[in-house]
């Protein structure tokens, strides 16, 4: 999770995500980690702003979910305009089915206005062995299920032989209700802004792009902001559950889905199944941590990267001869473009901002490496930013058309709604040497970023961040030593934290994530679990 959605942990990019966005076939010399190259993803009525600036963010209670009887089974039709199958990936046999729920808008008045939330299911392959539904989140807070799950659908194929694989759009996000705060052609502007100010004139001009930004969100959205926190969604989760007719909830959650999950089983021990929470975030550090424990990781990969780098020799990664000459060689890249933006084949240019967005986003997985690595070298020896602004453009939720998802003002919204944290420029400033110490290359950015829910106009609620469920079933907690997004020690943080029977299984290896980087072992363990029910030892190891 994290505060700046130019470095946002919960969206992760792999191979597949960057081959669907149109970029270049997959380079050798830099081969993906485990058995598969393919990755997955590891995302209204205006009011008048004065109506939610004394508002603050409505959570549910266990007890205050509407009673069964009152939820209708969904109704499943023909999904209409989802992505096709990222390639190399198959649609399942029985091809997908989607629906709409409707849920209060706040628990607090079950009776009340309703919002809608989209699902999307495929049904098990094998339906003689059936176990049951698997509900999965695949990170954010903002990023959508439906179109993920029909794109990557393919990877979760052994699981998908004997659950049916279940996604759904929380609350504010994509197909369901959506948070909407800027046009397409102001987030163009938005996400190429410069997001590390060196002036008083550029702070300024920071400040003011954020103060306007968070009253665009309460002109659109503001009946919605108060309700589109963490344990809302899990509450909507309980309802989801009830209206697919399962004993127990069976879960996947990865990067913010293990927040979400943790906050189910926190609030709904007795109906949690088997649960896998891979990439793990600790929902009990501040923002202030989070920023800086997540620019110190982004750079230990950065630092794996250039060494990688540096190994396929100076025509292939012209940035340096060893990893530390690469990363400082990548640090003047940045620098440079603060000064001179590089031109690209889309007539946008690449600013400071949107290539320290690609240069995170292509390390959120190795197999997205080689693209890092050429983005890199096209930038120096062609002075060309096309293919990292492509990067930038996949994590940013950019389509080719130049339209946008809603990604960005659903991660903002719900970001703020979880915490009641709110820093201030002079506290930034005093800041910033730490951040810059913990990364130099994302560490200035990081450290601005804590300025997203300032002036936000819903006040946040800390209970969001209360995961604790000692009394629920065995919960899977997974975490990778090498992870940019979620650095590995949230795992064990984690796990501590839903306390009980949960179990961390930890990879040593690298990207966001463990189940998508294909290692083997991972897997076999992960399947093991949620198909027959197998519990790892504590602290089990693969890679």
């Amino acid at each position: 999770m994290a505060r700046h959605r130019a470095i946002s942990g919960t969206v992760p990019i792999g191979a597949a995500a960057l081959a669907v966005s149109g970029l270049i076939s997959c380079l050798s010399g830099m081969p993906a980690q485990g058995a598969e190259a393919t990755t997955a993803p590891v995302e209204s009525a205006a009011v008048e702003s004065a109506a939610v600036e004394s508002a603050g963010a409505k959570s549910v209670g266990a007890k205050s979910v509407i009673p069964p009887a009152a939820v209708s089974p969904p109704v499943w039709k023909r999904c209409i305009g989802l992505p096709k199958p990222a390639p190399g990936l198959a649609k399942p046999p029985a091809g997908f089915r989607c629906a709409t729920l409707k849920v209060p808008l706040d628990y607090a008045d079950p009776s009340g206005r309703k919002i809608d939330i989209a699902l999307i299911r495929t049904t098990a392959a094998e339906p003689d062995r059936r176990i049951g539904s698997l509900l999965f989140n695949f990170g954010g807070p903002g990023g959508d299920g439906v179109d993920t799950l029909a794109r990557f659908a393919g990877q979760y194929a052994e699981l998908g032989k004997r659950y049916d694989l279940v996604a759904f759009d929380p609350r504010g996000v994509g197909r369901s209700t959506p948070v909407t705060c800027v046009g397409d052609r102001r987030m163009d502007e938005i996400v190429a802004r410069d997001d590390s100010p060196d002036t008083a004139a550029e702070e300024k001009a920071y400040l003011d792009d954020r103060t306007a930004y968070a009253a665009g969100c309460a002109a659109r959205a503001g009946y919605l902001l108060p309700h589109v926190g963490t344990r809302n969604a899990a509450g909507d989760m309980e309802v989801i559950r009830t209206a697919l007719g399962e004993e127990k909830l069976n879960y996947f959650g990865i990067s913010y889905g293990t927040w979400l999950g943790g906050s189910y089983a926190r609030q709904f021990p007795d109906r949690v199944g088997r649960a896998v929470l891979d990439a793990a975030v600790d929902t009990k550090i501040g923002s202030l941590d989070l920023a800086l424990q997540q620019a110190a990781s982004f750079q230990r990969a950065l630092g794996d990267f250039g060494a990688a780098c540096a190994r396929l020799g100076r025509k292939h990664c012209p940035m340096g001869a060893d990893g530390p000459s690469v990363v400082a060689s990548i640090g003047r890249i940045m620098d440079g473009l603060d000064r001179r933006p590089l031109p690209t084949s889309t007539g946008r240019r690449l600013t400071q901002s949107l290539a320290t967005t690609g240069v995170a986003a292509g390390l959120y997985s190795r197999a997205a490496w080689p693209y890092l690595a050429q983005g890199l070298a096209d930038a120096v020896k062609r002075r060309d930013g096309s293919l990292l602004l492509m990067l930038a453009d996949t994590h940013n939720g950019r389509r080719e058309n130049g339209t946008y998802t809603n990604l960005a003002a659903a991660n903002t919204a719900v970001t703020c709604a979880d915490g009641a944290d709110r820093h201030t420029p002079a506290g930034v400033r005093r800041l910033l040497p730490r951040f810059r110490a913990a990364s130099p290359v994302f560490g200035t950015t990081m450290a601005w970023s804590l300025l997203e829910c300032t002036g936000w106009p819903v006040a946040g609620d800390d209970a969001a961040r209360e995961v604790s469920a000692p009394s629920a079933a065995p919960i899977l907690v997974i975490g990778n030593t090498g992870d940019p997004a979620t650095p590995y020690a949230w795992a064990p943080a984690l796990t501590k934290e839903l306390g009980g029977r949960a179990t961390l299984l930890t990879l040593r290896g690298d990207g966001h994530g463990a189940y998508d980087t294909g290692d083997p072992c991972v897997r076999e363990t992960v399947h093991a679990y949620l198909l027959q029910g197998t519990v790892p030892a504590g602290g089990a190891t693969c890679g």
